[in-house]
């Protein structure tokens, strides 16, 4: 109930007010979101100081960065869209960061429905690396990052969601606070670490970090996870496939 009920929590936060910015008539200009929904169109770089979305079925291609500012917020993980990133995406200190969402029977689990269209789903890569230090949130569902996945720090009473990506090198989230981690039928080309993390919600069926169902090309380590770390969502389903080891409190999820 608690990887169902992400989608719910983190679609609430679909942020609407405010005009849409208009997308360059030549392309490749750099803007700046304060408020509102981010319109199709072929930026530069584009950095968000507020509460921004992307319009539904929007397609964004970057050529430079996505950076989401201090405090601010990106959901591009309530409506469909199509983002191209040649660079990377970063996300900094209490940050939301949200990209992708499909539903279930577009991925053969328990998905990350849209909001606006529960049937439709995004198609979204990142070229580089997608970094998130001592943000909020981090909700990435569904994406490609065909460098690394990096999270140090942060948390908050949202549910972190790393789910149904495919990432080229390696997954590493360390240092964390936060109401629940999960992270879920990824295909990672390179390792997937885990360390220092504190869960925080005490529900008996959500308790702990979730690592399951996972395909690691390389090794799986986990340490200094509290309470628990946990590989599967029902007893007898398949664990993670490591193709090196898997160690310290992940050495039994594999």
């Amino acid at each position: 109930m608690k990887i169902l009920g992400i989608a719910v929590v983190a679609g609430a936060m679909m942020f609407t007010a405010g005009p849409a910015l208009a997308a360059p008539i030549h392309g490749n200009a750099s803007i700046t979101c304060a408020n509102g929904a981010i319109a199709s169109g072929a930026y530069r770089n584009i950095t968000v100081t507020g509460a921004c979305s992307v319009s539904a079925g929007a397609v964004i291609s970057v050529s430079g960065n996505i950076t989401v500012t201090r405090g601010a917020v990106l959901d591009a993980q309530s409506a469909a869209s199509t983002i191209t990133v040649r660079g990377n995406v970063t996300a900094l200190s209490s940050a939301l960061l949200g990209l992708g969402c499909q539903p279930a029977s577009y991925v053969g689990n328990s998905g990350h429905a849209c909001t606006v269209d529960p049937l439709d789903h995004s198609t979204i890569a990142v070229n580089g690396n997608v970094t998130a230090l001592n943000t909020g949130t981090v909700l990435l569902n569904g994406i490609t990052v065909r460098g690394n996945i990096t999270a140090l720090g942060g948390g908050s009473e949202i549910p972190w969601s790393i789910k149904n990506n495919t990432i080229g090198r390696n997954v590493s989230v360390a240092g964390q606070t936060t109401n629940w981690l999960g992270v879920l039928f990824n295909d990672i080309g390179g390792n997937a670490t885990l360390l220092h993390i504190a869960v925080t919600d005490t529900d008996p069926g959500a308790h702990g970090a979730f690592v399951v169902q996972n395909r690691i090309r390389r090794n799986l380590v986990c340490l200094g996870v509290t309470p628990t770390v946990t590989g599967g969502l029902f007893p007898g389903e398949p664990l993670n496939t490591v193709g090196g080891r898997a160690l310290g409190q992940c050495a039994a999820l594999a």
